[in-house]
């Protein structure tokens, strides 16, 4: 983990002049003495799960990018300024356009526009068939993936400024200012639409709520609270995308927290104690899955917030975001493995393989098929069968 006065770059493994490297704090270095990833053990598997397809999109780079859907199609991207959009059930290719620049954040769609951020903060609009509609000029680099909804195009810039563009023209329709602290890690903390709302992961460890039509705040508050002496014990910045599900939104800081809120209110319905937690969490009906940097897979009580179990099996491999599915919850590693977890009681159901690279952007659900992607750029379908 990369970690920078005033701006953060784009990813959590992209290298940057002028900031500190904290080997200590990065998920993806080589692990030190003590600190060794778990072995993976053989699994006898008493859930079924193939590989339904795969595809090479280009290599992230450091940068994180994750599967958008569309649809039953799914949009992805890569560093070099490839994006694809492919048939979610087989993976068969509609079309690959070329940006003419490099991206460092992506996919934003709402299903009839794509947003990516382009090299040097330009943010980048295509049509669902790949045509470039418009570029706009942001004030400096883009980390995390827009967000697309009610017309309007949502992205934020590693100095804190967030701006509303219109999809169809391109045009600033509004912008947004906030506070950066004197420390913030080097990650895409993400952004999610609802009805008429951004819910924003924002730097300090703030989450909040904005009206996409106009940016002005409905609520904001604090996953994480700085507490330390020094300015890197109080780095608070939030891991991931916030998760909504129902009535709630959910997230998880670095600082070692978990919470819910209240979706129209930010009212807190429950916030708990974990290690570090560097990426996003999964809710489903009955648990918030948070993976911590540990290696620990966190799972607790939706009602409440009570700790249900924690399986602690995959110590040091890094783990990405978490997704629940069915009966299981599934989570990527930095050998570019996805461990099927019973949601129930957290032993392991199967395991299968991608491409030997890190798995560090959010992974989807698409029918049957669980979607990720790795830096090596390897977009794997995986059915849960």
């Amino acid at each position: 983990m990369r970690i920078t006065r005033k701006l953060l770059g784009a990813g959590v493994l992209a290298l940057m002049t002028g900031c500190s490297t904290l080997s200590s704090l990065n998920p993806f270095s080589s692990k030190s003495k003590g600190n060794e990833p778990a072995p993976l053990v053989e699994l006898k598997g008493t859930m079924a799960v193939r590989t339904a397809w795969k595809l090479d999109i280009g290599k992230a780079h450091g940068n994180q990018f994750s599967p958008a859907l569309a649809g039953n199609t799914v949009i992805v991207a890569s560093t070099d300024g490839t994006i694809a959009r492919v048939e979610a059930a087989d993976g068969r290719q509609l079309w690959r356009v070329k940006a003419d620049s490099e991206l460092t954040a992506g996919v934003g769609t709402d299903g009839n526009v794509i947003a990516v951020g382009g090299a040097d903060g330009v943010l980048m609009a295509f049509d669902m068939d790949g045509k470039t509609l418009w570029k706009t000029q942001l004030s400096s680099e883009i980390l995390s993936s827009p967000a697309v909804g009610q017309g309007i195009v949502v992205a934020r810039s590693i100095d804190n400024r967030i701006v509303g563009i219109d999809a169809a023209t391109g045009q600033k329709k509004w912008t947004v200012q906030r506070a950066t602290p004197p420390l913030t890690l080097r990650t895409a903390p993400g952004m999610v639409v609802y009805d008429k709302d951004v819910i924003i992961a924002q730097p300090a460890g703030k989450l909040g709520a904005f009206l996409l039509a106009t940016g002005a705040p409905r609520w904001e508050v604090e996953v994480g609270q700085a507490r330390g002496a020094t300015e890197l014990e109080r780095v608070t910045d939030i891991g991931g995308a916030p998760t909504i599900f129902e009535t709630d939104v959910c997230a998880a800081s670095y600082q070692g927290r978990v919470a819910c809120y209240e979706l129209s209110s930010g009212t807190p319905r429950w916030t708990r104690d974990i290690s570090l937690a560097l990426v996003g969490v999964a809710v489903d009906q009955r648990f918030v899955f948070a993976a911590d940097d540990k290696g620990a897979l966190n799972a607790f009580v939706r009602d409440g917030g009570a700790s249900a179990r924690k399986n602690d099996k995959l110590a040091f491999r890094s783990l990405s975001t978490p997704v629940s599915y069915g009966r299981a919850v599934a989570v990527g590693d930095y050998e570019g493995y996805v461990h099927f977890l019973s949601r129930e009681d957290g032993s392991f159901l199967a395991r299968a393989a991608t491409d030997g690279s890190a798995i560090t952007g959010t992974p989807v659900v698409a029918g049957s098929n669980l979607i990720f992607q790795t830096q090596n750029g390897t977009v794997t379908a995986i059915a849960v069968e």
